[in-house]
């Protein structure tokens, strides 16, 4: 349901993170003068791009496991390794977004030096990952085995 709009948004983040940079260096080259705070809104955009992608990631069974290991395994063992990976994925992506969301309302006054983009805007997005690839490894541990990707149940 959600796919969609994510999946525009990361676009839109990654023209931008492409955009930012070639802008930078035509106005160097050309007008002689650098923009101010292009590279830090790049820095800005690449943390945007990366966290608010994750879901999307998690989402298509591309998170790093040892799919040869795995493909490897008796039935059981194969998926009792699946469920363990699977559940590591959930604590870790939950314990992080919480960590994020923490700090995010611990430092709410904190700004980037250059153009004051405020702090709680990264560890939003960080925040958003790490929490919407939690719910999609609840998802497809609520699912169980759909024979997809290796991640799977």
């Amino acid at each position: 349901m959600m796919r969609k709009p994510l999946e525009f948004i990361c676009v839109l983040l990654l023209a931008a993170l492409v955009a930012v940079p070639f802008i930078q260096i035509i106005a160097r080259e050309v007008l002689g003068s650098a923009i101010v705070g292009a590279e830090e809104l790049t820095r800005f955009l690449l943390i945007c791009t990366v966290f608010v992608a994750y879901p999307l990631v998690a989402a298509s069974h591309e998170n790093i496991v040892m799919s040869e290991l795995l493909d490897n395994l008796p039935g059981r063992l194969r998926r009792a390794v699946r469920f363990l990976i699977l559940t590591a994925g959930i604590a870790t992506c939950g314990f992080l977004a919480f960590v994020a969301f923490q700090n995010s309302m611990g430092n709410m006054r904190g700004a980037t030096p250059t153009l004051k983009i405020p702090f709680w805007i990264f560890m939003g997005a960080t925040t958003f990952g790490f929490a919407g690839a939690c719910l999609v490894h609840l998802v497809q541990w609520r699912k169980g085995d759909t024979g997809q990707g290796s991640v799977a149940l």
